[in-house]
């Protein structure tokens, strides 16, 4: 008896509760079958449970059929969308379905019946049965019994393109309309009539493109127009190719757990990383000057950037917003058409402003200011000039317009000349910019059904048992389970988070996970480093920074620096101490130590590992200088900071010598105090003159010295600390010296190279190295260069079919 009013108490609890007491993993869907907008837990998992399929709310009452990474597990809205059927159309919140029709027809229907979205797959034949499957790819199938596909999502993306998904000249990629609006936005990739892929910008009023530069011709944008094949791919490790000839490598490149390549919102192609547990971290973007991007500010407005507050605009003289709250509509003259009247006119000039094209015309006629001002007085549709080089650009737009202390020349604005005084020049702000993105509304009704008052007061009487029951069940688990629970407590605090979670540690933590501090594994100006084992097993390293001033100084410049970096080429920091007197940080500890003491070590480094170790440093160099979300400079690059892992790959570490640059430039970049060690500094330190990312690429030209050589910049065996710059000198001298001998390659390498390496190297590799070393450590900085350049020089010797081109 007990055990009937056991199974039907359990059964009633379940018809009263909102959702299933278990939820099962759905992995297709078959012919007749649908999934309810109403259920919120009726969804299509792929396999390996990284993707699902389902309806996602796009708005109140607003949802469109999408597919998501689900794992890492996240919670909706806050999941990454990759793909949409119906993005422009949304379906209602209630009654809404996705079917697989008997005809093996896939339809998304709307709460009237409406066939919102379909496939178009049906067959009036008795063909075999159909099924809609998630891949592990994320590819959306509808395939039959033997496997063969009718329809897929890989042919119809949105915004998002997954690895080994192709984009072609049938599926171009276009952007959502704001962050919170998956409506499709104003800018698009896609592969033109000339057969390059392209970034273009469609607004409601103007179309342009702008990436890569339109006034390039496509040889000189580094691709060809030759291949119509229009197909380009990203690879699940990061390598991106396509039919122009556009080939990149991200910055992480190597075994990833996901990837995405996205048009975002705001105009720019950005590739995103994660490793499991970890947050989405851009691993390539398209465009790196934000403001290049066209139709951000809307007409007779500028963009400007700053590297913290982002992107914003500002009207030019003359004009004001048409929109506080939109600035996409740009900005409005305060004045009337100079065709309607003849009002007299001045020009007052802007510096650093700029407007991509719609000029009259281009005026390279050794063109004075004056006769530049002239030409366009004598147009009535003349906003303006642009006049740099004696060449004249009368505007007749002021369309994508840029305002930085980078850009070059300026603008002449025309305005009427009665109120040229009232007009004043604008101020550059950093206000962000307030865009369209308003949730999709759809205002329905329901009718209700009726429902019998008996029915009512049975749902409400059993819906009292059960929840007794189930307060009497959980009071007697909390009873049973209250002391394991508080034995527990102390492991989901702060103190003892995940395994991988960046934390704060406590001083007596510490202290206890080095043993006092007893066993010491390095030792710099900035502090010592000592190794641990921490309460999770893990092995680290505590850098125990001096306890003056300058200690804290540093302490603060590796914490707010290496905390926003993740690369697989840079060190990864798991913690920090900030407690009374004591700063300390925490690392992933490095079993073969640093560079330099491997270097000095008779247990030489082949020659294998030096190459890769010189790829994976520059990797994470260029990173720090093209790719992160701040630009940084290391300011002390050296052997003792290159870190090696148990298989001997590189990881850049030590940035309490770093510093932040904004992004509009890094001409101005201003340093309190030289910063780095004697040997592997750069000129510029030495003499005063402007830092920039090339203080960078000259150290790293020391560093790939040493690793051909086996000598420090003193001159002897790489086991010293540095020399000054005329030390520095005399090492790159003897190898440039060698190699202009005019004797054969082989000879001169042999002079040079590390003898430790007892003739087992390649010596074209060797020669690719030290030609790269001779260009970075370059006198004027100018002629070094760009890491990312470096990378690129190094990837490419590794082809046969190029050994010449480094070393011509």
């Amino acid at each position: 008896m007990n055990a009937m009013k056991n199974a039907l108490l359990l059964l009633c609890f379940s018809l009263v509760l909102p959702f299933p007491l278990t939820t099962s993993v759905r992995l297709t869907l078959r012919e007749g079958s649908s999934l309810s907008v109403d259920k919120p837990d009726d969804t299509l998992t792929s396999e390996d449970s990284a993707f699902a399929a389902g309806f996602y709310p796009v708005g109140e009452n607003a949802y469109c059929f999408a597919i998501w990474f689900s794992k890492p597990s996240c919670s909706i809205p806050n999941c990454t969308v990759v793909w949409m059927a119906n993005r422009d159309q949304p379906v209602n919140g209630r009654s809404s379905k996705l079917s697989l029709r008997k005809n093996g027809d896939l339809v998304l229907i709307d709460a009237d019946r409406t066939v919102v979205w379909a496939t178009s797959t049906g067959s009036s034949s008795g063909s075999s049965m159909k099924l809609l499957q998630l891949l592990d790819t994320g590819n959306l199938v509808l395939r039959d019994e033997q496997h063969v596909i009718s329809w897929q999502s890989f042919d119809t993306p949105t915004n998002t393109l997954l690895p080994l998904q192709n984009l072609t000249r049938n599926t171009p990629l276009v952007s959502h309309r704001s962050k919170n609006n998956f409506s499709s936005g104003y800018y698009r990739l896609y592969f033109d009539n000339d057969n390059l892929l392209r970034l273009l910008f469609s607004g409601p009023k103007i179309t342009s493109i702008y990436w890569p530069n339109p006034w390039l011709n496509s040889w000189d944008a580094g691709r060809t127009s030759w291949n119509d094949s229009r197909v380009a791919i990203l690879d699940p490790y990061g390598n991106f190719t396509s039919s122009d000839d556009l080939k990149f490598l991200t910055s992480d490149y190597g075994a990833k757990v996901q990837r995405r390549l996205t048009v975002d919102y705001d105009g720019d192609v950005r590739v995103y990383s994660r490793s499991e547990g970890e947050e989405w971290s851009v691993s390539w973007q398209a465009k790196s000057d934000l403001c290049t991007i066209h139709g951000t500010c809307g007409p007779n407005s500028m963009c400007t950037y700053h590297p913290r507050e982002g992107r914003s605009c500002i009207c030019a003289p003359g004009y004001e917003r048409e929109n506080p709250s939109d600035w996409t509509q740009g900005c409005k003259p305060k004045f009337n058409s100079f065709c309607d009247s003849k009002v007299e006119t001045e020009f007052v000039e802007l510096p650093h402003a700029d407007f991509y094209g719609y000029d009259k015309g281009v005026f390279f006629k050794m063109f004075t200011l004056e006769m530049c001002k002239k030409l366009c007085l004598d147009l009535c549709n003349c906003l303006g000039i642009q006049y740099k080089n004696w060449n004249c650009y009368p505007k007749l737009l002021l369309l994508n317009g840029q305002y930085s202390p980078g850009v070059e020349g300026g603008i002449h604005f025309r305005l009427p000349k009665s109120n040229l005084s009232s007009y004043k020049l604008p101020r550059i702000e950093y206000a962000a910019l307030q865009c369209p993105a308003n949730e999709v509304l759809l205002p329905r009704t329901y009718v209700k059904r009726q429902e019998s008052s008996a029915i009512k007061i049975l749902l409400i009487f059993v819906g009292a048992i059960a929840g007794t029951e189930a307060i009497v069940v959980l009071t007697v688990w909390c009873f049973l389970h209250g002391t394991s629970r508080e034995k527990g407590r102390a492991h989901i605090d702060g103190y003892h988070a995940g395994p991988t979670g960046f934390r704060r540690f406590t001083y007596d933590e510490l202290k206890k996970a080095t043993r006092n501090f007893s066993e010491e594994i390095g030792k710099g100006s900035g502090g010592t480093v000592h190794k641990a084992v921490l309460s999770d097993s893990r092995v680290a390293a505590v850098k125990r920074l001096l306890e003056a001033n300058q200690g804290e100084n540093e302490f603060l410049a590796e914490v707010s620096t290496i905390g926003n970096l993740n690369h697989m080429n840079l060190i990864d920091m798991w913690g920090y101490c900030a407690e009374g007197k004591h700063r300390l940080l925490i690392y992933e500890f490095m079993e073969h130590g640093s560079l330099a003491e491997n270097l000095s070590s008779p247990t030489e480094l082949d020659w294998s590992k030096r190459f890769e170790i010189a790829v994976g440093s520059a990797r994470g160099l260029a990173y720090l200088h093209e790719e992160c979300l701040e630009w940084v400079l290391h300011c002390d690059v050296k052997p003792h900071n290159i870190l090696l892992d148990s298989m001997y790959q590189p990881k850049v570490a030590d940035f309490g010598l770093s510093k932040m640059l904004k992004r509009e430039g890094l001409k101005d970049s201003g340093f309190s105090r030289i910063r780095g060690t004697r040997g592997y500094m750069a000129p510029e330190w030495i003499y005063n003159m402007p830092i920039t990312s090339k203080v960078d690429v000259y150290s790293y030209g020391i560093v790939l010295l040493e690793l051909v050589t086996g000598r420090s910049p003193t001159g002897g065996l790489a086991n010293t600390e540095g020399g000054d710059e005329n030390e520095s000198k005399r090492l790159t001298s003897s190898v440039r010296e060698r190699k202009r001998t005019g004797i054969p390659m082989e000879t001169w390498i042999k002079e040079i190279v590390d003898p430790r390496l007892t003739g087992e190297y390649d010596t074209r590799m060797v020669g690719v190295l030290v030609a790269v070393a001779l260009q970075c450590v370059e006198e004027d900085r100018d002629a070094r260069p760009t890491m990312r350049q470096v990378v690129e020089m190094l990837l490419r010797c590794s082809d046969e079919d190029e050994d010449e081109m480094i070393l011509a």
